[in-house]
């Protein structure tokens, strides 16, 4: 019971740093490769601003949010959108070289020890459940945060005017130019929420755990495996497979935890083979 607990919510952490990738693939066919390198970035600024403003690392959102959500649309409107109109092996070789020059900026602008995020109070608090399962608030809160924001992005998608754009930029790319969408803005838009929700990932991952500028690779492929399992663009099923990776890790871990990690690998390889459009679409 309590490993099935925490594979839940380890898979909210998965569903949290995936959401953005699930976004840009689906609007606008785009594998990121350097999406996790960006959640790392989110969590060294974090630290950055933590430390230069002296306030606990949650106070900085406010702030760290909109500047990632600026750099997503300077990315997509001075670098990704060139690439998508370069043909479909562009992107992939555009956002890998990107996600190098990342993780070497990273290692020459903050070294390569490992670093954490003070959580403050929240980090160290914990829920008593039935049975004696001791559950952490931070994994709870972060949980929550990915069904809040996985919730928010469906309604804007679903009942504004800008999640009718993304939407039908999404269905037929051609035919919302012809309509009158505005392409360039609606990517640029999801470029720049893509990197906010990757950021904010970068921090709770911070928090719950270190980083050092080599993490996005393994963040990606979570990420990556998570968007996949979910089915390909389907944002409640990037929870689903975000949950299905935490609950095999966390399952596996309590038998042997020398194959958790491999399990998760080994899912994500059978649901390919079996149903590789994935299990929500």
């Amino acid at each position: 019971m309590n490993a099935a607990i925490q594979g839940i919510l380890l898979g909210g952490e998965y569903a949290l740093i995936a959401c953005g990738l699930s976004l840009t693939f689906g609007v606008m066919r785009l594998v990121n490769l350097a999406h996790g390198d960006l959640a790392v970035c989110g969590a060294y600024l974090a630290l950055v601003l933590s430390s230069a403003l002296g306030v606990p690392v949650w106070w900085t959102l406010p702030l760290l949010l909109p500047l990632a959500f600026g750099a997503g649309v300077l990315l997509q409107l001075s670098v990704l959108g060139r690439a998508l109109r370069g043909g479909d092996l562009a992107p992939v070789l555009v956002t890998f070289g990107l996600s190098v020059v990342i993780e070497n900026l990273l290692l020459v602008g903050a070294g390569a020890n490992t670093r954490s995020l003070d959580g403050g109070s929240l980090a160290l608090a914990s829920v008593e459940l039935p049975g004696g399962i001791v559950v952490s608030w931070l994994r709870v809160t972060g949980l929550v945060v990915a069904l809040v924001v996985l919730g928010v992005l469906q309604v804007l998608l679903s009942y504004t005017s800008w999640g009718r754009s993304v939407r039908a930029t999404s269905d037929d790319l051609d035919t919302a130019r012809l309509v009158g969408v505005r392409v360039r803005p609606v990517f640029a838009s999801v470029a720049g929420v893509a990197v906010a929700t990757a950021a904010l990932a970068g921090v709770f991952l911070g928090v719950i755990s270190a980083f050092d500028p080599n993490a996005g690779g393994t963040l990606l492929i979570f990420a990556f495996e998570a968007v996949v399992i979910g089915g390909l663009g389907s944002l409640w099923g990037t929870l689903a497979g975000g949950v299905a990776l935490g609950l095999t890790q966390q399952l596996v871990g309590e038998w042997n935890s020398q194959y958790a990690v491999l399990a998760v690998h080994l899912l994500f390889l059978l649901v390919l083979a079996v149903r590789p459009q994935g299990l929500f679409r």
